[in-house]
C-alpha cells in the first residue's frame, strides 16, 4: 500500500518528558533568577573596590573602559564560571545574519610535563579573532580579507549556557572588521543609545533635571511563535528548509471560532513553557507573560521592560531557548513570521520608551497628561521622528518573511502611522487651539452586578492595526517580525527620536530667549507647532480599510512601501546617510553594507523557497496525484463519482505540471548577475510562479485520497498537540 500519512493518534501520544533535562518548577524563582548571570552585584564581592567602581562606571554610566582592570575581571569571571561548571568560554555576538554566533575556547592551557592549568587573561577577555570573511559583510570584507575582531561589551553581563554535558561562559561582545567597521547589530545599537543620551539630556536640563542625569531607551519585546509536533515538522521539507509551509490547503477550521486566544494552555505546551521560563529566569530574563495566541498552535511569551541593549541580548536568548527546549517535548518552535497561510502570523511587538538613570519614564503621561509638558514635548518628538523617517521604520522590519505577514490578521499595514488614542489626541488638539485643559476623562466602569468592583477605564482604546501605537507609557512598534533581531529596529528608533529631540530642543531654547517667555509657554508653543506640522502621521482608525490606504497615500502623502525591496531601497538615501552619520551610529559604508546584505538575504530566502517548491511539487505532490489517478483507473465498475474525481484530479495535475515548468524556468533564470537584479527577479517572477504551483497543489490536496497524500496537513499540524 502507498505510504499513508501515519497514525495521528500515535504522533499525539509519542512525546515524553526526560525528567533529568527538565527544570523543576518547584525551584524558588527568587533563588533561581540570574543564578547563571555574572551580575555587578556578584562581581562586587570578587573585585577590588577600585576595579569594581571602574567597571560599574562603564557598565552603568557608559564611561570609557579602563583596560588595566581586564586581568582582574577576567580572573573573577573565570573563577565564577568554573564554579558554575563551565570548561569553555565564548565571545557571544550578533553578526549581520540576524542570529548569534559563538566560537568556544577552553580554559585549559598545557604548562609542560603533562600538566595543564585553567587560565583566562584580560587580553583573552577583551578581544578574540573570528573569521570576518565568513559572515555577511555587504562588501566591507572580501573573501580573502579574513581578519575580524570580537570585543567585550561590559554593558551586558556575562552568562552561562548549559548543555547536557557541561556549561559554557558566554561573554557578550561586538564584532568589527580589521578596518574598524561594525560587522554586527550590537555596535550600532550601543552607538544609538549614546546618541539618544546626548540628544535628550540637554532637553532634560531645561526641564530641571539634575546634573549628570543619564538617559537610555528601554524595551520589552513580546515574542509570538508556533509549536508543531516534531514528526510533522520533519515530514515537511518546506518547514525544514524555509521555516514556513509552501503548500497547505485551508482546513475546515482555522481561527474562526476565536477559541484559542487566551484559552487553556495544553499540558504538553505548559510543561514546555515552564521549562523554558526556568532557564530564562536563570539567565536573568524577566519573562512575565505566557498565553495562547490567536491562531491554533500559536503562543506568546513576553518579558518586562529592560534597558534596550540588555533587552536585545535577552531577546536572542529567548528565541534560542524556545527552539532548544521545544525539542525536549517532541515539539518544534516555529519563529517564521507566516508559517501557515490563512491564519495569524507572528510578530515581535517592541514596546519602546525612554528613561533616566533615576527611574523616570519620559513617556509616562502621569495622572494629568494635559499638565505634563515634559511628556508632551517628548511625545511630540516621537511624532516628528516617525513622520520624518517613515522609510527607516519600514525598512528596519523589511524581510521576505515579514512581507507575508504585514497588512492582515492583526499585523499592521506597510503604511507607517501613529496611534495616540482619543485622550492624547484631544490633549494635543487642545494645546494647538490654546484651550489646554484636561480633555477626556477616564473614570470607572460598572459591570452590572453589585458583587463586581467598578474598574478604572482608560480614556482611550487600543488599536491592533497600528504599526506604532501609544499604549499608556510607551510606544508599541508592532511591525517587527517574530524571527528577526530587535537590535536594528531599536537602533532606528533611538536614532530618529534622538534627531527629533535635538531639533525640538533647539527650537525650545530659541523660544526661551524671547521676552517674557516661560518654560511652560515655550514648551506649549513647540508642542503646538510640532503637532500641527506632523498630525498627518496620527491615525486612530482601522489600518486595514481601503479608505485609509487611499487617504494615507493620496491625501496625507504617507509612504506605502509595500514590499521589502521597496523599503530597503530607501536605506542609502541622502537623508538616511546624513542621519546615521551625524549621530555617529553608522557611516555610509556601514549603512550601504547593511542594505546589500538585506538584498542578498531576500534573494537567497526566496531562491531557497522557489527551489524547495519545485522539489516538493515534482517529487511528492505530482506523484501523489498520479498514484491516485492510477488507483482510480483500476476501478472496474465505472461510476459518475469516479469519472468526476478523475477529471478533477487530471485537470489539477495538468495545471500543476504547467505551473511547475514555469517555476523551473524562473528558478534557473535567477534574473541577472547583480544581487539587486536577482532580488527583483525573485519578487517579480519567482514568487508569482510559486503561487501558481501552490494554487494547483492545494487544490489537489482537497481531492487526492489521504492514503496517497504523504504531507502532514494544516489540520494535523495546527491541531494535534
Amino acid at each position: 500500500m502507498t505510504q499513508q500519512n501515519f497514525d495521528v493518534t500515535s504522533v499525539a501520544r509519542k512525546w515524553r518528558v526526560d525528567a533529568k533535562q527538565t527544570a523543576s518548577p518547584s525551584e524558588l524563582v527568587n533563588d533561581l533568577f540570574s543564578s547563571d548571570v555574572l551580575t555587578l552585584e556578584q562581581l562586587k564581592t570578587r573585585l577590588s573596590k577600585p576595579a569594581y567602581k571602574s567597571l560599574q562606571a562603564t557598565a552603568e554610566r557608559g564611561e570609557t573602559l579602563d583596560a588595566s582592570i581586564a586581568d582582574t575581571v577576567a580572573l573573577a569571571m573565570k573563577t565564577w564560571a568554573m564554579e558554575k561548571g563551565a570548561t569553555h568560554y565564548t565571545h557571544w555576538f550578533q553578526p549581520l545574519t540576524g542570529s548569534t554566533a559563538e566560537k568556544h575556547d577552553s580554559f585549559l592551557n598545557p604548562s609542560g610535563e603533562g600538566v595543564a592549568i585553567m587560565s583566562f587573561s584580560g587580553k583573552e577577555l577583551i578581544q578574540a579573532e573570528p573569521d570576518a570573511s565568513s559572515f555577511p559583510s555587504g562588501g566591507l570584507r572580501a573573501t580573502f580579507e579574513a581578519r575580524g575582531y570580537t570585543a567585550w561589551d561590559p554593558s551586558s553581563p556575562a552568562f552561562i549556557i548549559r548543555h547536557a554535558n557541561g556549561a559554557t561562559l558566554c561573554i557578550p561582545s561586538v564584532f568589527a572588521s580589521w578596518t574598524g567597521e561594525a560587522l554586527d547589530l550590537k555596535t550600532p545599537l550601543l552607538r544609538s543609545i549614546e546618541a539618544l543620551n546626548k540628544a535628550v539630556t540637554p532637553a532634560m536640563k531645561l526641564f530641571g533635571a539634575s546634573e549628570g542625569t543619564r538617559v537610555t531607551s528601554t524595551l520589552g519585546a513580546e515574542q509570538e511563535y508556533f509549536l508543531i509536533t516534531e514528526e510533522y515538522f520533519y515530514r515537511r521539507p518546506d518547514l525544514v528548509m524555509t521555516g514556513r509551509t509552501l503548500f497547505g490547503a485551508k482546513p475546515p477550521r482555522g481561527q474562526e471560532l476565536e477559541d484559542h486566544y487566551f484559552g487553556a494552555i495544553p499540558d504538553r505546551v505548559l510543561s514546555f513553557m515552564t521549562d523554558a521560563e526556568m532557564q530564562l529566569y536563570a539567565l536573568g530574563i524577566p519573562v512575565k507573560t505566557r498565553h495562547n495566541e490567536v491562531a491554533p498552535g500559536q503562543f506568546e511569551i513576553a518579558p518586562i521592560f529592560e534597558n534596550s541593549n540588555i533587552a536585545a541580548d535577552h531577546q536572542q536568548l529567548i528565541m534560542q531557548i524556545l527552539r532548544t527546549t521545544a525539542r525536549k517535548y517532541g515539539l518544534v518552535c516555529l519563529l517564521h513570521e507566516k508559517p501557515f497561510a490563512g491564519v495569524n502570523g507572528s510578530g515581535k511587538h517592541c514596546n519602546w520608551s525612554m528613561g533616566t538613570d533615576a527611574g523616570e519614564n519620559l513617556l509616562d503621561p502621569g495622572d494629568t497628561p494635559s499638565e505634563n509638558m515634559q511628556f508632551l514635548f517628548f511625545c511630540s518628538a516621537v511624532l516628528k521622528a516617525v513622520d520624518d523617517h517613515q522609510d527607516l521604520l519600514r525598512a528596519c522590519v523589511a524581510s521576505a518573511s515579514n512581507d507575508h505577514r504585514l497588512g492582515a490578521n492583526e499585523a499592521p499595514p506597510a503604511i507607517i502611522s501613529v496611534f495616540l488614542g482619543s485622550e492624547l489626541t484631544d490633549i494635543f488638539e487642545r494645546v494647538v487651539s490654546g484651550k489646554r485643559g484636561a480633555g477626556k476623562a477616564a473614570g470607572l466602569m460598572g459591570l452590572g452586578s453589585r458583587v463586581l468592583p467598578e474598574i478604572p477605564v482608560h480614556a482611550g482604546d487600543r488599536n491592533r492595526t497600528s504599526p506604532f501605537a501609544f499604549t499608556g507609557n510607551k510606544f508599541e512598534f508592532r511591525a517587527v517580525g517574530s524571527s528577526q533581531s530587535i537590535s536594528f529596529p531599536i537602533t532606528v528608533m533611538n536614532a530618529i527620536v534622538a534627531d527629533a529631540v535635538s531639533q525640538l530642543t533647539a527650537e525650545l531654547e530659541k523660544k526661551l530667549k524671547a521676552k517674557d517667555a516661560t518654560l511652560d509657554s515655550a514648551v506649549a508653543a513647540v508642542v503646538s507647532e510640532t503637532y500641527k506640522k506632523y498630525e498627518r502621521i496620527v491615525f486612530n482608525g482601522d489600518g486595514y480599510s481601503d479608505a485609509w490606504h487611499q487617504e494615507a497615500e493620496v491625501k496625507r502623502k504617507l509612504l506605502n512601501l509595500r514590499t521589502t525591496l521597496d523599503a530597503i531601497s530607501t536605506l542609502d538615501s541622502k537623508k538616511n546617510v546624513e542621519l546615521f552619520g551625524k549621530l555617529g551610529i553608522l557611516n555610509e559604508r556601514e549603512l550601504v553594507a547593511r542594505q546589500e546584505i538585506m538584498y542578498d538575504i531576500y534573494f537567497k530566502t526566496i531562491n531557497i523557497e522557489g527551489e524547495t517548491t519545485e522539489y516538493m511539487a515534482q517529487t511528492q505532490i505530482l506523484p501523489a496525484a498520479l498514484g491516485y489517478l492510477a488507483e482510480l483507473g483500476e476501478i472496474e465498475v465505472k461510476s459518475k463519482a469516479a469519472d468526476g474525481i478523475t477529471k478533477e484530479v487530471v485537470g489539477l495535475s495538468d495545471q500543476l505540471y504547467t505551473a511547475l515548468q514555469a517555476l523551473r524556468k524562473q528558478n534557473e533564470a535567477l534574473g541577472g548577475d547583480e544581487v539587486h537584479e536577482k532580488a527583483h527577479h525573485m519578487r517579480d517572477h519567482v514568487l508569482p510562479a510559486m503561487a501558481k504551483v501552490r494554487d494547483a497543489a492545494d487544490g489537489l490536496e482537497k481531492v487526492v485520497s489521504a492514503k496517497h497524500w504523504t504531507l502532514p496537513t494544516y489540520r494535523q499540524m495546527l491541531f494535534v498537540k
